[in-house]
């Protein structure tokens, strides 16, 4: 096959190619994550694009495609950005969606620029498709990942959680791993559009196709960890305080007394409230309100975690921290986020201006330590992770191998009812996947969920409802390849996919 047609592509091929298709492909791409599930419809979106790709006549077009692409997918699946800012932040509409449209912007220039490095080296279009594309895609995901504190919502590998065959290589080489799957699998079907009716390389493209899904599928059949302990009696509250009302002093109190009276009359060992779900500093409860529960947790054998904002003064200054809080027999212990949320949490320096913008409380966290000890609750050991800190897969895995059991507890009430929720629940998912260790999540408002080593969702609360979620997570020992040596080899074998298809020459 040649790089480019002898025949000047019209115009309106140019712009249904270089930018229609690509951009509805990108949209259609959110139906692969939750709440649909639909994992077979990423990866022929991501074969759209890579057919796109090969008709583009230059790295420019081609990064316009990409844009095209990136602007669909996040349009449609990021959007609730806008919820956050308008009905949670006060901002004015008008501007709540040029912020959106901006982010969404901000978050295609990653497939814009894959779709540019794909199309510099003078290399055949097949070897392209087949290698570099993908590579290339994954990579500038992984960037998207890190890049200014990173956001890696809607990484394409999330995608096939749990039941795409291509899941199966999640515990080997992690989300970014099960990215370049799906998109050398996507490589494959573009290849396979493009080759002659049976033809011998349509044989091997579909033989190769094939042997990746067989190859995660058996993947999947592998007892990575094991149990090394009994079921822990669990109960996971969801309190569903409206965002809108929580720090009202009559819902605050209200909040407080829910709260007290689900602890105790809980039988579970270990009970888990969402995030900031005491909508009040720890130090300042009202009077024995924390004794309170500390002498009832040690008299009935309990642990609790708390999800709650924890502050101190030293020099001057105060400093608060997100935390999750464990109370019961021996001395508290805290577990406080490390992974900010810019905007949210911090705010980034030159950007103060913002604050009489978004009129969002608490904000100015500061950022746990690097290395903090898993919790002790239930006679376990528990790797916690607050809001989206679990969309992090190579920080989950720093509790790793110590922790048994996986906890994240979030507040996803800023988003409303929008994907948002169900979205991070498949992310949870995909971290049990790649540690074969059970997620249990404690939400304000929802997804309150149990999901056990496979991915798999074994208990959840509807969501908007008050309610306690009874779990029994396993902990489990051992490490998957993935807790050993995180995004190294995803990496490593993009990067020697785009070396092998940059060094080809016609």
């Amino acid at each position: 096959m040649t790089g480019a047609s002898a025949r000047p592509a019209r115009p309106a091929a140019v712009l249904a190619w270089g930018i229609g298709l690509p951009a509805i492909a990108g949209a259609a791409a959110v139906a692969g994550f939750a709440p649909l599930y639909a994992w077979p419809v990423p990866i022929a979106a991501l074969a759209v694009l890579f057919l796109a790709w090969t008709r583009s006549g230059s790295p420019l077009q081609a990064a316009i495609t990409g844009f095209a692409f990136g602007l669909g997918l996040n349009l449609a699946g990021v959007s609730w950005v806008f919820v956050s800012l308008h009905e949670f932040g006060h901002m004015p509409a008008a501007l709540a969606a040029v912020a959106t449209f901006l982010f969404c912007a901000y978050l295609a220039l990653f497939p814009a620029a894959a779709g540019w490095l794909a199309r510099r080296p003078p290399a055949g279009r097949q070897a392209r498709v087949l290698a570099l594309m993908p590579a290339a895609f994954v990579l500038l995901e992984w960037v998207r990942g890190w890049l200014f504190t990173g956001f890696p919502w809607l990484v394409a590998g999330y995608s096939q959680a749990p039941a795409s065959p291509l899941a199966g290589f999640a515990p080997v080489v992690g989300a970014y791993g099960v990215s370049l799957a799906v998109a050398v699998a996507a490589a494959l079907l573009a290849a396979f559009a493009q080759s002659p009716a049976w033809s011998r390389p349509r044989a091997v493209l579909a033989a190769a196709f094939v042997a990746l899904l067989g190859a995660g599928a058996a993947l999947k059949l592998v007892p990575w960890t094991e149990p090394s302990g009994p079921p822990l009696a669990v109960a996971l509250l969801q309190g569903n305080v409206s965002q809108h009302l929580k720090w009202r002093e009559d819902v605050r109190e209200r909040t407080l007394r829910d709260y007290h009276a689900a602890i105790v009359r809980s039988p579970a060992r270990v009970v888990v409230l969402p995030e900031t779900a005491l909508p009040a500093f720890l130090d300042q409860l009202p009077p024995g309100y924390l004794e309170s529960l500390r002498g009832h947790a040690r008299a009935a054998g309990k642990d609790i975690l708390i999800g709650t904002v924890e502050r101190d003064a030293r020099e001057g200054r105060t400093a608060y921290w997100n935390s999750v809080v464990r109370i019961g027999a021996g001395a508290d212990q805290s577990y406080r986020k490390r992974h900010l949320v810019p905007f949210g949490e911090f705010i980034p320096p030159g950007f103060g201006w913002i604050l009489a913008v978004l009129q969002i409380p608490l904000t100015d966290f500061a950022r746990g330590e690097a290395a903090q000890a898993p919790l002790a609750a239930g006679g376990a050991a528990w790797g916690a992770a607050i809001c989206y800190e679990d969309i992090f897969g190579e920080e989950v895995i720093d509790a790793l191998p110590q922790a048994g059991v996986l906890l994240n507890v979030s507040n996803d009430a800023w988003f409303g009812r929008s994907l948002a929720a169900d979205q991070h629940l498949q992310f949870s998912q995909m971290r049990a996947l790649e540690t074969g260790r059970w997620m249990v999540r404690a939400t304000n408002t929802g997804v309150t969920a149990a999901i056990d080593g496979k991915g798999r969702v074994v208990a959840r609360l509807p969501q908007f409802t008050t309610g306690e979620l009874a779990a029994a997570p396993v902990p489990h020992a051992g490490a998957t390849p993935f807790v050993r040596w995180g995004n190294l080899p995803a990496l490593a074998i993009a990067a020697a996919m785009a070396a092998a298809a940059a060094l080809r020459r016609r």
